[in-house]
């Protein structure tokens, strides 16, 4: 949609520029206007990056970070590349019980986010709205203009990465509320326009999604450290009793060091500072989050809750076992998950980069969309993905939407498949599918020209070339051989879904190419001599028997390692091809085993180590950076489809026929949990004892289920059923 559409003749405006001709990178707008009490008010509104609205100083929504995140509009980056799209998310709000009778004050605080951030930026801060007051004949419109006045916002540094510094010294609460001179303010300046498409906000946003209470764990030479219990995403809410002038600071960590206080490596540099002017206030940011579990204060300020903010997104399943370590895989990635979903993005992590990584996002949506009630927003980070792509080449960025970042061609480019097909597979809606086909193909394309001998082995020019990432003691696998891996893996999600999405076209020439690259890689990478690819390393064997290569001895060997193992050697890719490849060829006590293990690479070194959300690196391998990273949590999957078994029928999809087959010759006492679908909720669980397995299976109407295991298969009818099988 257009402008005009939303906004009629409202007009971009923001800040006048200094004399440097810089405009500040946070402001306030304000309009007075007359309305009656009780008429109809419905206010349309943007502010760039992020903005907060009130009416007569009081919040006109919850959301804390509107608009969603996009690719704004046309920039010069990525150099060498024309991005395929450009669009804003546009919110509206229902302000009718808000308005007071007589005078009236909308103010906007504006600025910040990707899009006006010195970190990443796009422009200047800037803002429009348009307000309907009345209905029929009696209706009226103000529009964003030259009419409106420019406060100075209390935000007097910031960095949407680290953090934001305030001064109210300087700040003047009143010019929120009717009965301010704004005389003296400087008229708003009319902003350039955004050329963009103009959306209507259809993907839930962030909120406040729950308070923990702080915790008091030292004090000393006037600082005071505080544990919130776990990592979150969100803010303390701080009460300021600072006499003025007096500076109030706030230091944000992931860990203590080894005195107890904020540890500096974990910081990332996130930090809240206020200047007082006097007045008890309530401290928190404006414009930005933090990623943190401790944080300490100096100055006359105490904490009163932690706020924990993600998007307000719906948890869809449960998961026990008598596992512990099970238990908490499923609890933590589900938290990690959340904590890393921000404005219509799913992150790397909440606080060094916030980005919307296709690798990451590409490898965790089938979790995600298994735990969570993400269509929705997943819907709207497929456009991201349509969007990054470049119009030239057909390359996919690393990031969507397109932030600079690193990565590869193949585990991250290849998100323009796997997002679409596990949409798909979830919820049963192929359109999304269909519609970013001729992207697919163009990637294709991209890989083809990116590459020697049959194998992908550099992507754009200057930049990153990874095929797995973050495994301990560093990667051993060729990037071609992975890249390879994903390229053939998503041809195969298209063979397994043209012909019901009747995408049949290009079956041929899609056939050709996966095994002409198969057989490059079984050519080079193959060990005849002992049925292995790299010696079984870093899940090598499962990467290529997941396309098919390798023979009766492979899976052999891929068992007989990690038996001995014990545990993970692998990167971020590896690790959920591992746990899939087992449960899907029946080695299903292995997978447990690896999943529940506490060896040195394993969920239980997480646990053991006291995590609350799963970090970017193994414990002990050597590496520390984020302690909030999704990634590893991708095999949390395999919790429903390889422990409980609770999978669709071969080739369909949206779950209208499952087969329940649960792992009952794995070495679990007990095991329950559920799925919401979008037919309704099923529920599995089973207890063994002494040779039996009893189990309970609620199915929802119009659901086909069948339960299997050890050659038998029985069907199951619409509500609960319960029976008892030996085993």
């Amino acid at each position: 949609m257009t402008k005009e559409a939303f906004f009629g003749k409202a007009k971009w405006v923001g800040a006048p520029a200094d004399r440097e001709g810089k405009t500040p990178v946070v402001s306030i707008l304000r309009r007075s206007f007359q309305a009656k009490k009780g008429e109809r008010a419905l206010l349309t509104a943007l502010g760039l990056g992020f903005f907060r609205a009130t009416l007569n100083g009081i919040p006109v929504c919850d959301n804390p970070f509107l608009p969603l995140a996009t690719d704004y509009e046309k920039r010069d980056v990525p150099r060498g590349e024309v991005l395929s799209g450009h669009r804003i998310y546009v919110p509206s709000f229902d302000l009718s019980e808000l308005i007071r009778e007589g005078e009236n004050v909308l103010a906007i605080h504006f600025g910040g986010g990707w899009y006006a951030s010195p970190d990443t930026k796009y422009g200047d801060a800037k803002a429009i709205w348009r307000l309907t007051l009345g209905e029929g004949e009696n209706a009226r419109e103000l529009i964003s203009s030259e009419e409106d006045r420019i406060g100075e916002s209390f935000v007097c540094a910031y960095s949407f990465t680290r953090g934001e510094a305030h001064d109210y010294t300087r700040f003047d609460d009143a010019f929120l509320r009717p009965g301010y001179d704004d005389s003296r303010c400087p008229r708003a300046e009319e902003k350039k326009p955004v050329e963009t498409r103009f959306m209507t906000t259809d993907c839930p946003g962030d909120a406040v999604c729950g308070t923990l209470p702080p915790r008091l764990l030292r004090e000393q030479d006037g600082i005071r450290v505080y544990d919130c219990g776990q990592n979150v995403s969100g803010w303390p809410v701080i009460l300021s009793e600072a006499a003025r002038g007096e500076e109030v600071e706030v230091l944000f960590s992931e860990e203590l060091d080894e005195n107890g206080f904020p540890d500096p490596a974990f910081m990332h540099g996130q930090h809240l500072s206020a200047l007082s002017d006097g007045k008890p206030r309530v401290l928190k940011p404006l414009l930005t989050w933090y990623g943190f579990r401790y944080f300490s204060i100096r100055g006359k300020a105490f904490p009163d809750r932690v706020e924990v903010v993600h998007t307000d997104i719906e948890a869809t399943a449960g998961f026990s076992s008598s596992d512990e370590t099970l238990n908490w895989l499923f609890k933590t990635y589900l938290h990690t998950q959340l904590t890393n979903m921000h404005a219509g993005i799913p992150s790397d992590c909440p606080h060094i980069e916030r980005r919307g990584y296709t690798g990451d996002g590409q490898l965790t949506c089938h979790a995600a969309m298994t735990v969570l009630d993400g269509k929705a927003f997943y819907r709207k980070w497929m456009e991201d993905i349509a969007d990054c792509q470049d119009e030239l080449s057909g390359h996919i960025q690393y990031t969507a939407p397109y932030v600079r970042s690193g990565g590869g061609p193949g585990g991250w480019g290849i998100a323009v498949v796997e997002v679409p097909y596990q949409y798909y597979k979830h919820y049963g809606d192929g359109e999304p599918f269909r519609a970013m086909y001729p992207r697919m193909m163009r990637y294709f394309d991209y890989l083809e020209s990116h590459s020697d001998g049959l194998f992908v082995t550099r992507d754009k020019e200057g930049e990153w070339c990874l095929g797995d990432w973050c495994a301990p003691g560093g990667m051993i696998l060729p990037a071609p051989f992975v890249n390879n891996y994903f390229y053939i893996k998503a041809i195969d999600r298209i063979l397994e879904v043209s012909e019901k999405l009747g995408l049949t076209k290009d079956l041929e020439l899609l056939r050709k190419r996966r095994e002409e690259r198969r057989r490059a890689v079984r050519a080079a990478y193959f060990n005849s001599f002992d049925g292995s690819f790299f010696g079984g390393r870093q899940a090598a064997d499962a990467f290529a028997l997941d396309i098919g290569l390798g023979d009766e001895r492979t899976l052999k060997n891929l068992v007989a390692r990690y038996e001995e193992l014990g545990a993970f050697d692998t990167g971020i890719f590896g690790t959920e091809v591992l746990i899939r490849v087992l449960f899907e060829r029946g080695e299903r006590k292995l997978a447990l085993r690896l999943l529940s293990s506490d060896g040195k690479f394993s969920f239980g070194a997480f646990r053991k180590a006291g995590a609350t959300t799963l970090w970017e690196y193994w414990p002990d391998c050597g590496k520390e950076r984020s302690h909030n990273h999704p990634m590893f949590g991708a095999a949390a999957a395999w919790l429903f489809e390889g422990v409980l078994g609770l999978r669709q029928r071969k080739g369909d999809a949206g779950y209208e026929r499952i087969v329940i087959s649960p792992a009952l010759d794995a070495s679990l006492d007990f095991a329950e949990g559920y799925l919401t679908l979008p037919r309704g909720r099923v529920a599995v669980s089973f207890r063994r004892k002494e040779g039996t397995a009893w189990i309970r299976a609620d199915i929802p109407r119009g659901v086909e289920a069948r339960f299997a295991f050890g050659g038998e298969e029985r069907a199951l009818s619409e509500g609960r059923n319960e029976f008892e099988i030996s085993l």
